[in-house]
């Protein structure tokens, strides 16, 4: 039986390739592993069918053998455990760190890098975001440079071995790649430049484009007008 998993079937251009459905796609197809997408219109997600899945009202979801599970966290760790590929390594005290560094990327490092998203882009149309920019970009930095230094001038994080925790740093990372921030930290735009060559991130990314095929909802382009943003150019 092929896992399912949920994931939008439109959001606006400076989303794609970012929703967290990514995450859970590059897991499997780094573990080999086919699998089945129910698309969600946008608004969707709130519905009380996906709501019994994701109380939430979010994705993605991921479906299997009676399992169901959210939290693209606890999903990439489900696939790395279920279907393998090499996402965690066989030695217990190489496994623990690569977990380590799942929970660093989502509970360390993610944090701040989605409140710079929210003053520059989901809020930003609001009085309070410029002033707590400059905060959030000195809250980057630092863990950039914490990050940057432990990385230093090794392909991953915990050696030579590419592991579910540099799957989800990575896939935090890139967050920012578009907005300069890791242009001080050579090292890490380095390495997520060797996630994203890996052929499963390829798969995994032209699959989540591929699924694109719906429409915004009502009031979007309203929307991008008062947030000063222009769709198609980013940010």
């Amino acid at each position: 039986m092929r896992p399912t998993i949920t994931a939008f079937d439109w959001v606006p251009d400076f989303a794609r390739g970012q929703v967290r459905d990514l995450r859970v796609r590059w897991a499997l197809e780094e573990a080999g592993q086919a699998y089945d997408v129910r698309y969600l219109p946008q608004g969707g997600q709130k519905r009380p069918d996906h709501r019994d899945r994701q109380p939430f009202g979010q994705v993605p979801t991921l479906e299997h053998d009676g399992l169901t599970l959210f939290e693209s966290g606890a999903i990439v760790l489900h696939v790395a455990d279920t279907f393998g590929g090499g996402l965690l390594p066989a030695d217990p005290a190489a496994r623990a760190r690569a977990i380590e560094w799942m929970f660093a990327a989502l509970n360390t490092v993610e944090p701040p890098i989605m409140d710079h998203a929210a003053c520059t882009l989901f809020e930003r149309g609001q009085p309070w975001s410029a002033q707590r920019l400059p905060s959030v970009l000195q809250r980057i930095d630092e863990r950039l440079g914490e990050l940057s230094r432990r990385l230093g001038a090794g392909p991953w994080l915990d050696g030579d071995a590419f592991s579910a925790g540099d799957l989800l740093m990575v896939a935090v990372l890139r967050i920012v790649t578009g907005d300069g921030l890791l242009d001080g930290y050579p090292n890490l735009a380095d390495y997520v430049a060797r996630g994203e060559s890996r052929a499963a991130f390829g798969r995994a990314l032209a699959a989540q484009m591929a699924g694109f095929t719906g429409t915004p909802p009502p009031g979007f382009a309203e929307w991008l007008k008062a947030q000063g943003i222009e769709e198609g150019s980013g940010r």
